[in-house]
């Protein structure tokens, strides 16, 4: 269940909980969130840029804890959502998506892991993808996947070339 506190037209705080708030929780996350009223709706209208469902924010983690440590129990998530327009678009996309409107399930996440690919020519897989392997780094691997007896994945690979970038 998520709850909604904030204003449309600025800025608004969505709670994740396993269950109905009790008043008193209510009232205390009211104050938390610097006396913003609780919407008692169950959807918003409005466009927002907000963190993307499956990436939870250390922002949420720190407010979560902040609640425990208030003695609010059952809260899963806390993330902030900010008034946009239709036309925005400044907002970087790697972290951030704008929301055509806050409901229910804006937190859930609905993509099916890809499979695992076997990587055959490591070569080939570095230029493909531009992962900027040089040569003895691409050796490097294919000699691991040869002490390995087995093919590298690609998740293997690409990890590699961010962890040598």
């Amino acid at each position: 269940m998520i709850h909604f506190f904030g204003n449309q037209d600025s800025k608004v705080f969505a709670v994740q909980t396993v269950k109905e708030l009790s008043t008193e929780n209510s009232t205390k996350l009211h104050w938390l969130f610097g006396n913003q009223p609780n919407t008692n709706t169950a959807s918003i209208d409005a466009f927002f840029i907000g963190p993307r469902a499956a990436m939870i924010t250390p922002w949420s983690t720190n407010a979560v804890e902040i609640t425990q440590n208030m003695g609010i129990d059952g809260i899963l998530r806390i993330e902030e959502f900010t008034a946009s327009t239709k036309d925005f678009t400044d907002f970087d996309p790697m972290i951030s998506q704008k929301f055509e409107r806050l409901h229910q399930d804006i937190f859930t996440i609905d993509i099916a892991p890809e499979e695992v690919v076997e990587i055959v020519d490591i070569a080939a897989y570095n230029t493909k993808e531009g992962l900027a392997l040089n040569e003895e780094e691409v050796a490097y691997l294919e000699n691991l996947s040869k002490k390995l007896h087995r093919k590298l994945t690609d998740s293997e690979v690409f990890g590699f070339s961010q962890v040598n970038s």
